[in-house]
């Protein structure tokens, strides 16, 4: 049998000292980001004691293998590390003079590196292993390491079996490296993040904001991992991210992401990187469904900014009063640095129907507030408040879209702790961002039904989320009572009411959830939040009914909002302990007659002065008509 003849790349298989005689001091050589990093050309770089691999320069632009740990001090006049990402490990080595930091939007990178800029004269490459005709993968991160190629006059190849060959931007040929080394270490593999209690609360938070049709940008983390598991019942999501993950894998195996509505690579999950567990890599390779492009088309803000609904989840380490916020930084950080973060905010903020959303938990480990007066002393700032979208905490969302710095205030304390939120209305108030006479009911944030929260869609396609009411909400409030007409004011107060000034209306929001409840209807508009209805109980002191109210803006009447509002507080109200509600209806006020009208408990009606004076019994399950037809 004649012997098949090995293919001619084999023969560039060489030891890794080989590989590396040629390189000379003072070069600047690139290293494959992340989860490529090519780790045996790494130690042996290191470990060697050659005498032409010394005052080197090393250029990665995110490490999470070994570079960041070997670069100490005894190699630091041997080699010299310069990043793009000061997060993982890097942030304590380059507090330590050990490894340099470049500010740099990712998407610039490769054009510093095109005009010499950013100086490469060798690069070492992750590949998986070449195929009949001699092509190559890049696995599991694409980046910038085409153009780091073109760059070196000294490029080599590392092997490694376990490399997915993955789909889009990532093959390369044996005849573009000079060497071809067998990889010794194996992949670099992370294991899934474990998820508190806090943390899920803010993913559950989190996806309510995320409709059907969205294209993802994420991180990884547990603020990541925790979110898959509310994304499930969503519909043809999308996916535009720097790294792949274990998370976005199951989202593409449960059917949530399809990918179907984008516009630019339908059908096509994006990313420039993957990292995850050894079940991802396999999942990864010869998968069609996944394309790895380079850091200039995933990062570039203005591509971004073609994709509709792109929606950006952020974390936030703290986050001031006036809309400043502090990133995360040192160890275990594994989001991007400004830079990145203002690449992917304006590209949101560009897109139609894009939403950027910053989320942080209401507290740190030391049960410190994480929402505060001022984050100046804080390092790793984003400072671009006038485009703030949406702040997210266990507690709630604070929606800063169009709003002033006041109410911006208001509703981040909101959803601040609630055993930190008098404090934060006293310092806001000292500093002169609230008002001096600000309500705030001291124990009501411990007792905000967050429970009630709920989306339904009525006729003609309207969707209005429910929720009870907030402080925050007193200019919503406002603007809704002065839309109504004179007719519609009258039903709801029995009085000819002109205005509502602040000293009203903040008595009228700030309810402590026990005594008196509200909930309120809220539409989006354009991306701003509009109260569009509101039903209110208010306890009776001598009984265990409460007296009702309703009012919707005329705009929605007749979509059964009301009566949704009513069933609510019905729900609600026998949790705790009520028996009946009471309202007092106008006559010619016919609409609010068949709400009450449509319930089905005994109603009793007593008719003065061209008044209904109601009386709904919820121990007694019998419809009774509500006035004469």
């Amino acid at each position: 049998m004649q012997k098949i003849p090995e293919p001619e790349w084999k023969q560039k298989i060489v030891a890794p000292s080989v590989a590396m005689s040629g390189i000379e001091p003072g070069m600047s050589i690139f290293l494959g980001t992340g989860v490529a990093e090519p780790r045996t050309l790494v130690k042996h770089l290191f470990s060697a004691q050659m005498a032409n691999l010394s005052d080197l320069e090393l250029i990665q632009l995110i490490s999470l293998g070994d570079v960041v740990s070997l670069s100490t001090s005894q190699n630091k006049h041997k080699f010299r590390l310069k990043t793009f990402f000061s997060g993982w490990l890097a942030s304590e080595a380059i507090t330590a003079g050990f490894v340099d930091m470049i500010p740099c939007p990712l998407s610039s990178i490769p054009r510093l590196v095109a005009s010499g800029a950013i100086k490469i004269d060798a690069a070492f490459i992750q590949i998986s292993p070449p195929d009949d005709a001699g092509f190559s993968s890049l696995g599991v991160s694409v980046d910038i390491a085409k153009q780091a190629m073109v760059k070196a006059s000294i490029t080599i190849g590392e092997i490694n079996e376990k490399v997915p060959r993955t789909m889009g931007d990532t093959f390369v040929h044996v005849d573009d490296f000079d060497y071809l080394i067998k990889a010794e270490e194996p992949l670099i593999y992370f294991p899934r993040w474990t998820v508190d209690p806090i943390v899920d609360k803010i993913a559950a938070n989190i996806a309510t904001m995320i409709e059907d049709g969205s294209c993802l940008s994420t991180f990884t983390g547990s603020l990541y991992e925790a979110l898959g598991k509310y994304l499930k019942h969503k519909n043809h999501l999308g996916i535009h991210t720097y790294t792949f993950t274990d998370v976005l894998m199951d989202l593409i195996k449960c059917g949530a992401i399809t990918n179907k509505k984008k516009k630019s690579f339908p059908g096509k999950s994006l990313a420039a990187y993957a990292q995850g567990t050894p079940e991802l890599m396999q999942w990864l390779h010869n998968n069609p469904l996944i394309e790895f492009q380079g850091i200039d088309l995933i990062a570039d803000h203005l591509k971004l900014g073609l994709i509709d609904k792109l929606v950006v989840i952020l974390p936030a380490r703290k986050i001031d009063l006036t809309g400043n916020i502090a990133l995360h930084v040192g160890k275990g950080n594994v989001t991007a640095g400004p830079g990145q973060i203002q690449e992917l905010f304006t590209g949101a903020e560009r897109s139609n129907g894009g939403r950027a959303i910053f989320a942080l938990p209401s507290r740190n480990l030391k049960k410190e507030s994480n929402i505060l007066l001022s984050v100046d002393k804080f390092p790793n700032q984003f400072t671009t408040r006038e485009s703030l979208d949406l702040i997210v905490t266990e507690y709630g969302i604070a929606s800063f879209f169009g709003k002033s710095v006041r109410e911006r205030a208001q509703a981040l304390i909101d959803i601040a702790h609630p055993d930190d939120r008098a404090q934060l209305v006293n310092m806001a108030k000292e500093a002169r961002i609230i008002y001096a006479d600000q309500i705030y009911l001291q124990d009501s944030g411990h007792f905000y039904p967050e429970k009630i929260a709920t989306m339904h869609k009525f006729s003609e396609g309207i969707k209005v989320s429910f929720r009870a009411i907030k402080p925050s909400d007193e200019e919503a409030m406002r603007r809704l009572f002065y839309r109504f007409s004179d007719d519609a004011v009258f039903y709801r107060y029995f009085s000819p009411i002109k205005t509502m000034p602040h000293s009203k209306m903040q008595e009228y929001v700030n309810v402590d959830y026990q005594r008196d409840m509200s909930i309120v209807g809220v539409v989006e508009e354009a991306g701003r939040e509009e109260i569009i209805a509101e039903g209110r109980y208010s306890r009776h002191q001598e009984n265990s009914l409460a007296d009702t109210a309703f009012v919707v803006d005329e705009k929605f009447v007749g979509h059964g909002i009301a009566s949704f509002l009513l069933q609510m507080l019905i729900q609600y109200s026998r949790e705790q302990g009520i028996t009946g509600f009471s309202a007092d209806v106008l006559c010619d006020n016919k609409p609010m007659l068949k709400v009450y009208q449509k319930l089905p408990f005994a109603v009793q009606s007593k008719f003065k002065y061209g008044v209904y004076h109601l009386i709904i019994n919820f121990t007694e399950e019998e419809p009774s008509p509500v006035a004469p037809a």
